[in-house]
């Protein structure tokens, strides 16, 4: 049985690793094209086609010349999504494999922190916490006469 179970979970980690795995536009069918983030059917076929005609591309720069429809911004996006030309991403675009978390402000982070439905014991401890804070205000104020 745990036989069985760790290999599920081996398959499911190394599916997913290719399921990220960047392709390369010199490389790629017109499958691998369509399963990046922003490449229909109608583009991976443009591609395709441009590259049976003029061959590999070179660069980006080749590859956005080239492509109709593919410019900077949206060959940036593409780089982000894991396309690659002759295995190197865009210049200046972080892939997803590399890209770093936003770091969050104390304010993001407050409010990330918060569930969205709280429990029985969470709410409990609030309680009690306020009760302890309201004593302790109490007691460290001057008593009036």
């Amino acid at each position: 049985m745990f036989k069985k179970l760790l290999m599920a979970v081996v398959t499911l980690v190394v599916s997913m690793g290719f399921a990220f795995a960047g392709v390369d536009v010199n490389k790629g069918d017109q499958a691998a094209l369509d399963g990046v983030k922003g490449i229909g059917p109608a583009t991976s076929k443009a591609i395709l086609e441009e590259r049976s005609k003029g061959g590999n591309f070179k660069d980006w720069a080749d590859f956005e010349a080239r492509v109709k429809g593919i410019g900077d911004k949206s060959a940036a996006k593409l780089s982000e999504a894991g396309l690659t030309v002759n295995g190197q991403s865009k210049s200046g675009v972080a892939t997803k494999a590399t890209a770093k978390a936003p770091e969050k402000t104390e304010a993001s982070a407050k409010v990330d922190s918060k569930p969205a439905v709280k429990t029985k014991a969470e709410l409990k401890a609030e309680a009690k916490a306020k009760k302890e804070e309201k004593a302790a205000a109490s007691a460290k104020a001057p008593a009036t006469k």
